[in-house]
């Protein structure tokens, strides 16, 4: 079947955009052809340094005849809604088909010519097309990310004629703009245009340049019995710089190897785009990471080279661009040198006293008062955690202090790295350097947890404070906004209480004992210590300004007054307060994270609803629950929970069930009826001493012992009994079974 295809050849596309292109290509072109009505069996887009490429395989050459029926109004219908349907489908009355009383169009559609429909469908996507950022040039009305300077557009194997700003269609494109000299050429389908823009070096796709660069990185490195840092963040990004890339090993002077490796990883990546490279006996290295020292492959010695990706293949093997990039990064390094050397001068007590004139947030203070929170908050949770309460609170205040740094001024992704290093070469404990290093972690679902002590309990601090914050000045996460991080916040708190095993209860009512926290109180800690009044002295009137002295200090106290009745400490805060959501925000978060790892959302919500609070107890609920579900037992046990589910909730509706004791040994009692009474009263208490002792998996088998007793119930009994006291036995028994089950997870949330 005839094939489209359509390349849009423009200047120099940002590599940070490419990707996003090509999804927005893909899905602007299957919406509109779509609208058209037409099918295809296979629709790709390419996106590259200096063109956009769509190929849409199986298209039919023209869209079927179509013919729709229209229901109308009644025959005995008022004039006024004849004249209305008579208007909307364009017909007149006698073209109007009765069928038992009611009126129907007819309308038929004679299909179009596919060839004649794309003009249009690639003038909307050119001209509605969503970059980032577009600009426009010459006289023209069209935007585009950089000038347009051709069209390519094939419809089995013919050219697609229109023009759209003056820039014609046609079947020409170009290769690699210096070694295909920028000749045009022609192409008659996609299998030809793919083979000829090799030839002219261009590698269309961007999984071909990535391999292309990794696999001749690695060899340049090899060769030299050195190893390439992987960084799969700048491949992607070099690979959408360089239409024929070509990674050439560079030198760099030995003497910068004496800076912190973050600072000389980074400067290669942020300003020159450069891979790292370290000697191959250094991948040892990698062997003896652990959860603590997961950065330690980055820390390693690194090598005097490095690997740049050019968009030529040069005639000396690249020395002299090797030479050139390496001169451009000895002076790249020299500013990073000069910024390690002045920071250690200066130091901690400096840029402390700095962050009293940062602001956080105008609502929140400066980063001097919210270093001061965190620390506050970091004293409380190190107890909870194993940590020195005097340990916390002194890395609690240093952790923010590198932000006043040249270094990280200059690189603001080494926050907390840096500040891990000064820390050393200042004569700090080892525990107080790395909690400052790592306070930031995790960053996301991927990147490391941390598992000392102190720092658990900085980085606890330091998210609680900026979710507390936040909430409390209603900057909440809206919908995909989400400016403050607070989503990847509140899923660090999660992923550091779960990977930890510190027992975090979300709304527990009293203080806990013991290593238990509780998270309400630490909210309310976190809470109490954020700013309580912001006054705009802007829009008070002399009078007022003379008296705001007193003012604040009424408002102060009331405030404060105000928080202590309704925050004190250790009491409940509900899920629904408006002004504390972040506890039901982290609850959200928790079934994202447990979703995200595969767990079925109705076992989720099903223990979710029985209220428990405890982070790590909940997980292992799901866990047990979906292993007990997996099993015949569990399937069956479920089906029968289902039924005598219905039967009560039926039961319900005609009025209240039967309350009290089951009764056994009553005349003509069935067997069936006395073993289930029986098994659910001993596995009322197998299930109460397993869940006492967290033990979810005893809990499951205690309910398993249910699955033959129930079925035989239900095989056996007729529950509607003619005899009101056997029919009331038999409601309270599958009300018993149901509150049992009920004790380990709301089964009537489970799908099956």
């Amino acid at each position: 079947m005839p094939q489209l295809l359509l390349e849009i050849f423009s200047e120099e596309i940002p590599a940070r955009m490419q990707a996003g292109a090509a999804r927005d290509l893909e899905r602007m072109a299957s919406d509109r052809l779509k609208a058209a009505g037409l099918e295809w069996s296979s629709l790709t887009t390419f996106a590259g340094p200096r063109r956009l490429t769509l190929v849409v395989e199986g298209l039919p050459v023209a869209t079927p005849d179509r013919e729709e029926e229209i229901k109308g109004p009644k025959t005995s219908a008022p004039e006024q809604a004849l004249d209305g349907f008579l208007r909307k489908t364009g017909l007149t009355r006698d073209q109007l088909v009765e069928r038992d009383g009611v009126l129907f169009a007819i309308i038929s559609q004679k299909g179009r010519d596919t060839a004649d429909m794309i003009p249009a469908m690639v003038e909307e996507i050119v001209r509605g097309f969503p970059w980032p950022k577009s600009m426009r040039w010459g006289s023209g009305t069209l935007r585009w990310v950089r000038p347009i300077k051709r069209i390519l557009c094939l419809f089995d194997g013919a050219i697609v004629p229109f023009a759209i700003d003056g820039i014609e269609s046609g079947d020409v494109t170009e290769g690699h703009r210096f070694l295909g000299a920028g000749r045009p050429f022609g192409v008659a389908d996609f299998a030809d245009y793919r083979k000829k823009l090799e030839q002219h070096y261009v590698l269309l796709d961007p999984a071909d340049r990535r391999l292309r660069i990794l696999e001749a990185a690695q060899k340049v490195c090899s060769d030299k019995g050195l190893a390439l840092v992987d960084d799969d963040g700048l491949l992607d990004e070099v690979s959408g710089l360089a239409e024929w890339p070509t990674p050439i090993l560079g030198d760099m002077d030995p003497q910068f190897l004496d800076l912190p490796p973050e600072v000389v990883q980074l400067s290669m990546k942020t300003h020159q785009k450069y891979f790292a490279v370290r000697r191959r006996a250094d991948l040892q290295v990698r062997q003896t990471v652990t959860a603590e020292n997961a950065d330690l492959e980055v820390r390693a010695p690194l090598a005097p080279h490095f690997v740049v990706v050019a968009n030529v293949e040069a005639t000396d093997g690249g020395q002299a661009l090797a030479a050139g990039n390496s001169r451009v990064l000895s002076a790249r390094l020299n500013d990073a040198r000069f910024f390690w050397d002045e920071d250690r001068k200066v130091g901690f007590d400096a840029w402390l006293k700095k962050l009293e004139g940062v602001t956080y947030h105008a609502k929140l203070g400066t980063m001097a008062e919210r270093v001061d929170r965190i620390a506050a908050l970091a004293r409380e949770i190190a107890p909870l955690v194993g940590a020195d309460p005097d340990q916390a609170e002194q890395a609690a205040r240093l952790a923010k202090a590198d932000l006043a740094s040249g270094m990280v001024g200059e690189f603001p992704e080494l926050q907390g790295i840096m500040g891990g290093y000064y820390l050393r070469a200042a004569g700090y404990p080892d525990a107080v350097a790395d909690a400052v290093r790592d306070h930031y972690r995790p960053q996301g679902p991927t990147d490391t947890v941390p598992t000392a002590p102190l720092t658990v309990a900085v980085a606890l601090a330091d998210k609680l404070d900026a979710l507390v914050g936040f909430f409390a000045i209603d900057e909440k996460p809206t919908g995909s906004k989400d400016p403050f991080a607070l989503r990847r916040a509140a899923l660090g708190v999660i992923r550091l209480v779960l990977e930890n095993g510190v027992r975090l209860s979300l709304l527990n009512v009293e203080r806990v004992q013991g290593s238990r926290a509780n998270l309400d109180r630490l909210v309310a800690e976190a809470r109490r210590a954020q700013p309580v009044a912001i006054v705009d002295v802007a829009r008070l009137d002399p009078e007022a300004i003379e008296d705001l002295p007193n003012r604040l200090e009424q408002l102060v106290r009331e405030r404060q007054e105000m928080l202590e009745q309704t925050f004190p400490l250790g009491s409940r805060i509900g899920l629904e307060d408006e002004k504390f959501g972040v506890l039901s925000f982290f609850a959200d978060r928790l079934k994202v994270l447990l979703r995200d790892q595969g767990k079925r959302h109705d076992l989720v919500d099903a223990v979710f609803a029985l209220g428990d609070d405890d982070l790590v107890r909940i997980v292992r609920r799901v866990e047990a629950l979906e292993a007990f579900l997996a099993t015949d037992d569990g399937a069956n046990l479920l089906a029968g929970y289902k039924r005598a589910s219905n039967i009560l909730r039926a039961e319900e509706k005609k009025g209240e069930l039967p309350t009290g004791m089951v009764q056994t040994g009553l005349p003509n009692q069935p067997a069936e009826e006395t073993a289930l009474a029986f098994a659910a009263a001993a596995a009322a208490t197998a299930v109460d001493a397993a869940l006492d002792a967290e033990d979810f998996a005893a809990a499951m088998t205690a309910l398993a012992r249910l699955r033959v007793p129930v079925d035989a119930f239900f095989t056996a009994v007729m529950v509607n009994s003619d005899v009101p006291a056997e029919r009331d036995n038999r409601l309270k028994l599958l009300g018993q079974v149901r509150a049992v089950m009920g004790r380990v997870a709301d089964f009537g949330m489970i799908g099956g």
